[in-house]
């Protein structure tokens, strides 16, 4: 299914008027210092009201059928507000490798709760060296003679770990990397929350000793799994750090509009005027190239993947650019930490290293392309 213009504009307007009224910087900063750091009510608000969970879920599952185009439209304004949800590892992660792995069972069984809103769910890929290469697991999973699997191991920089209800985790067996489902109340499974740069998106370390697990897919096709969930979850993040961009383009212009220095506008001085101007073509690459991306996947193109990894480079740049223009913008007052400029910047920080960084994401890039 997919929406024309008009129905686009209409998702935008109403996913940006519950924003803005759920998720003003007030909020951002209160669950910043909670625990969860999200609100369960806003959550179950933005599945009951807008079914924000299910928009890219297939209709057998529980959900509405929409594409990547659709739900880019949500995470621009996810990213534009700074939104603390598990919207991020549940949609695009965690419901993402269940249909990537081509395990019907499995997403019967788990993908209507996550439609619904009812189960928030997360993907433990990386470990302590933070890379979310399946080849890089050292966690393994082995029989646990009864027709199920057991896991040993510790994962890092789990998005929303310590609340999930659901985690998916990546293990290797004697047949490679695999994917497995484990539940929150699962024996042996400890969480403990990661203090890192960015606050608005909460993180964990999970430990497993030998905790009960199913088998999602097939063994060994971990790698595979993977390769999907990297090229759907860097258009997605593409399109938070759009919206997050923009928003720090719209604050930057807005207040050189307004803040006088000698007598005039600041907006009026060529230093600021070009500053904007960078800005601005910064801003509008990253939502040509993360549109296109998503386009070329709901399109089933076999351009995707190199879409995929430009998307990311290019939204990955433009929102580092456009937080540290922004302080730079608002001068003395956007150091400090009453301003939100600093939270956007460790945002696009955060959001630049989360699959691993510069290096590796230009890396992807090059073995997309082939080269």
């Amino acid at each position: 299914m997919t929406a024309d213009e008009s129905e686009l504009r209409e998702l935008r307007a109403a996913v940006r008027e519950f924003m803005e009224v759920k998720s003003p910087e007030e909020a951002v900063r209160k669950l910043m210092e909670s625990q969860p750091r999200f609100d369960p009510a806003v959550w179950s608000q933005a599945a009951d009201q807008l079914r924000l969970p299910g928009l890219a879920i297939p209709e057998e599952y529980g959900g509405d059928g929409f594409g990547l185009v659709e739900l880019g439209v949500v995470l621009e304004e996810m990213g534009r507000a700074l939104f603390c949800a598990p919207f991020f590892a549940t949609v695009l992660l965690a419901a993402q490798a269940l249909l990537a792995s081509g395990d019907k069972q499995a997403c019967a069984r788990l993908l209507p709760g996550i439609a619904a809103g009812r189960t928030t769910a997360t993907l433990a890929v990386a470990e302590d060296h933070g890379s979310w290469d399946s080849a890089m697991v050292s966690a393994r999973a082995v029989p646990d003679g009864d027709g199920g699997w057991t896991v040993r191991g510790r994962k890092s920089f789990v998005i929303d770990g310590t609340t999930a209800d659901l985690i998916l985790v990546v293990a290797r067996t004697v047949a490679g990397p695999t994917l497995f489902a484990v539940e929150r109340d699962a024996a042996g499974l400890a969480a403990e929350p990661m203090e890192t740069l960015d606050a608005t998106r909460a993180m964990a370390r999970l430990t497993f000793d030998a905790v009960p697990a199913t088998l999602v897919g097939s063994e060994g096709a971990g790698g595979r799994i993977m390769a999907r969930v990297l090229d759907i979850a860097s258009v997605g993040l593409a399109a938070e750090q759009a919206g997050g961009a923009r928003r720090c383009l719209e604050t930057s212009a807005d207040y050189a509009r307004v803040r006088h220095q000698f007598g005039r506008p600041i907006g009026s001085f060529q230093a600021v005027k070009h500053k904007c101007a960078d800005m601005l073509v910064q801003v509008e690459l990253a939502e040509a190239s993360s549109r296109e991306a998503a386009r070329l996947a709901d399109e089933d193109s076999p351009d995707f993947p190199v879409a995929a990894a430009v998307a990311h480079a290019c939204c990955s740049r433009a929102y580092m650019t456009a937080a540290m223009e922004n302080i730079q913008v608002h001068g003395g007052i956007g150091f400090t930490w009453e301003h939100p400029a600093h939270l956007y910047f460790r945002r696009a920080k955060s959001s630049q290293l989360l699959f691993g960084g510069p290096a590796v994401y230009h890396e992807r890039l090059l073995d997309r392309l082939g080269i």
